[in-house]
């Protein structure tokens, strides 16, 4: 009787245990990258300011 309580007990309790376990998924999204448009902005921008610097050499 005993016997037979412990394997009921034993088997519930592995029941229970395999209903909890979580599961875990990861989505990735997928990532564009601007490099050479950023690459080409700093360049312009570089070139307007040292243009600036050079039409006003008081400005700072």
């Amino acid at each position: 009787m005993i016997r037979r309580a412990t394997i009921m007990a034993l088997l519930a309790g592995g029941v229970l245990a395999a209903a909890c376990t979580p599961t875990v998924r990861v989505k990735v999204d997928p990532i564009t990258i601007y490099a050479k448009l950023d690459a080409d902005v700093r360049v312009r921008l570089d070139k307007e300011v040292q243009t600036l610097i050079q039409q006003n050499p008081n400005l700072f």
